[in-house]
């Protein structure tokens, strides 16, 4: 697994899943909906797999002294780290902007505001994502359009849900500013980081069961 691991690293990365890393600095801009972060996280994950076909990557894989169940769980374990350093940049700009924006700004009139409930929404989302996006892809790894069709409108409708969400009276406590109500939100986001654990477990179990049914 250590060397798979390496092998997506090293063979397999695409330049996206760098560069939409950079996209937590969107944290910043007044009034955005900042949920969009988490879908580049997935179009990353889609340019990848697309990449990852066009070269052949699974047939070289295979033919290597792998586990078959063991391919699948290496691009997953990949892309889980990738989401947590998104999760950590995107925390780390939370921080800069509750400390140097004024109280008006740090409010977000457009979606949920940059606090620590909104982490456990992303971490919600990237859950979401992995869990549709890879046990469809495993299936047949030369369609991914369709995949990553169906996971990003799953992601847009969990989305719209949070953002509705937001806007409830019950909900107030979790769209202020931090520190306030910070018990609210860290409630929030404890269950955000359980749920997607929980997603991207079943994420890796339900592909490695779809890809050692395929014939390559």
């Amino acid at each position: 697994m250590k060397a798979l691991i390496k092998k997506e690293f090293f063979l397999c990365l695409h330049p996206t899943e760098y560069i939409y890393l950079l996209f937590a600095a969107l944290i910043l801009v007044p009034n955005y909906p900042y949920e969009l972060i988490f879908f580049f996280s997935g179009l990353s994950v889609f340019c990848a797999s697309l990449s990852a076909r066009e070269n052949g990557d699974l047939a070289f894989t295979c033919s290597l002294p792998v586990k078959k169940r063991d391919v699948p769980l290496a691009r997953i374990a990949v892309t889980v780290i990738f989401q947590c350093a998104l999760l950590a940049l995107t925390a780390v700009c939370i921080a800069v902007k509750q400390t140097i924006f004024p109280e008006g700004l740090r409010i977000n009139l457009v979606g949920n505001s940059a606090n620590l409930a909104f982490c456990g929404f992303g971490a919600l989302v990237l859950g979401a994502f992995n869990l549709t996006f890879f046990p469809l892809y495993y299936r047949d790894p030369n369609k991914v359009g369709v995949p990553f069709l169906i996971s990003s409108a799953v992601q847009f409708v969990l989305i719209g849900l949070l953002i509705l969400l937001r806007h409830l009276p019950f909900a107030a406590p979790i769209a202020s500013p931090d520190p306030a109500d910070v018990g609210a939100k860290l409630a929030v986001l404890l269950a955000g980081l359980t749920l997607s654990c929980i997603m991207n477990v079943l994420a890796a179990r339900l592909s490695m069961k779809a890809f050692e049914k395929v014939d390559l």
